[in-house]
This record gives C-alpha cells, structure tokens and sequence, in this order.
C-alpha cells in the first residue's frame, strides 16, 4: 500500500486512524519531483466512468499533490480545483497549470464555492473520515458525485515474499509487506469500509448508498524505476539515509534475482456515492 504506512514512532492503530498520522500525511512534499515523475496513474476507464457519473464538469480535487489525480480530469476539460496540506506539492502541481489552495480539507473555507464532483486520488485515509465526509456534503451541489479512488496493489507470491523479508530485516516497525504482500482490493478493505462508513454517518441522508468500482490494470517495473518510486512511499522519507541505503539495496537484490524486472498488478478502486438532492448549508 503505497500510502499506507504510519511513520516510525508515530503509528496510528488501525487504517481508520491514519489521519492522525500527520507527520507522514504531510511529508511527501519533500520529494515532489520524484512523487510526480514515478507514481502510477490511474487507468482511463476509471476517469471516464467518474465523468459519466458527474453532473458537470466543476471538480474539486483533496489531496491534489503534484496533480497525478487531476490532470486527467483537466484534460477531459474540467475545471478543477485542488486543495493540499503541502505548499511544496501545490506549488508543483501549479507549475503544471492546476489551480491549488494550500489546507487540510477539514479547515479549507471554500467561501461558498461549490462543486460538481469531489476526488481524492490515494489520499482520502489522510483525511478525518466523518469531517471530510460533512465537509463534502456542504461543498457539493445536490446530485454531485464524490469518487475516493486508490490504486490497490498485487504482486506475485514470489516477490512479495522476497520483499517482505527486506523489509522484515531493515525496517521491521513498517507494515510495508509485513505479511508477505500488498493483497490486492482484500488488504484495502478496511479502509475503503472506512471511508463508506464516514459517508454514510457524517450527514446520515446527505449520500446516497456508497459503492466500489473496480478496474484492473498492470503496470511493469524495472529494477531502477521501482527503487526510484520507494523513497515516496509513506513514511519512507523519515528514514535515516543509510537504513533507506540498506533497504534499497535489499530491494534491489530482489528485482535482481527475479530477472530485474516485474510486473504490478493494480485495481483501481473508487469508493462512491451521489450527494442528496437536498442542500447542506452548515456542518453541524
């Protein structure tokens, strides 16, 4: 899960929790080129069932980053807006044309702006579940859609095993592989539950039933292009340099051994609901 672990020390206990878990939420500004240059994107069925599902074309993007989750959405001509906690990744991802304001979406005052459609690529567990969910229902016009999206991983037994004992030996207070492996759609479960759950009771009415879309994809992965991409992942960046040495350097020898290459198994997942045709004015 590539935005999943907790930092070092600061672990929160459950999926649900990891919100709390500030000082990772906001550390990936710190390597913003390279968040940008190697994280995966999102396949395009998934962007154009999002778009067939909004009933227009004014976005709102939490999360934004860099802008790996708007652009498509600009390029379909969108008018989108993003929100971050980062000012580094804002200030990227305006260099690439989006529009960002600089907050933590619980405290962003959208000055009674309003929205067709809310998305948050790989970052809604960032968010305080019930709060982003009232927050959204106030920020949506009625019938507008909010699409939570993360990009779930798979890897063969073989080498998320071999990964797993890296990690075992260099990092063991990480819960990257820890068992083994990323289990696909089955060891995200609890945080696409959370975050239905905090549609359903943040604003009991306010969201129709929450659902899940699925689209599968694959991407292939060199020995260099995966070790670029590690250092971005959540907590990663906190390591001192020589124990991120130590772990690349396992990782490597892995990728090496299996060929130096392989190949990630992705589902794109969008946790969804339409917002009521009633409108929400206030969050209380």
């Amino acid at each position: 899960m590539t935005t999943l672990p907790p930092a070092p020390g600061a672990s929160p206990s459950s999926p649900g929790e990891l919100h709390l878990a500030r000082g990772v939420a906001e550390s990936f500004g710190g390597e913003a080129e390279r968040y940008n240059r190697t994280r995966p994107t999102y396949p395009q069925a998934m962007v154009d069932a999002i778009l067939a599902a909004s009933p227009g074309r004014d976005f709102l993007d939490v999360g934004t980053g860099t802008g790996i989750s708007a652009r498509p959405f600009q390029m379909a001509g969108c008018r989108v807006l993003g929100i971050d906690p980062d000012d580094r990744m804002a200030a990227f991802a305006r260099e690439g044309g989006i529009e960002v304001e600089v907050a933590k979406f619980e405290e962003w005052d959208p000055a009674g702006r309003t929205f067709d459609a809310l998305i948050a690529g790989q970052t809604w567990h960032w968010v305080d579940p019930l709060l982003g969910a009232a927050k959204a229902a106030t920020v949506l016009r009625p019938g507008g859609r909010i699409a939570l999206f993360w990009n779930a991983m798979s890897l063969s037994p073989e080498v998320a095993g071999a990964f797993s004992r890296v990690y075992r030996r260099v990092v063991p207070e990480f819960p990257f592989f820890r068992n083994g492996a990323p289990g696909g759609v089955t060891s995200y479960a609890p945080l696409f539950g959370r975050a239905a759950d905090g549609l359903r009771q943040a604003r009991p009415g306010a969201f129709d039933e929450p659902s899940q879309w699925h689209f599968g994809w694959e991407r292939p992965y060199t020995k260099d292009d995966w070790l670029e991409q590690v250092p971005t992942f959540g907590g990663h960046s906190q390591l001192l340099p020589d124990k991120l040495g130590e772990l690349l350097d396992g990782i490597g020898d892995v990728i090496v051994s299996v060929g130096g290459s392989f190949t990630m198994g992705y589902t794109a997942v969008v946790v969804t609901a339409s917002r009521s045709m009633s409108p929400v004015t206030d969050l209380t």
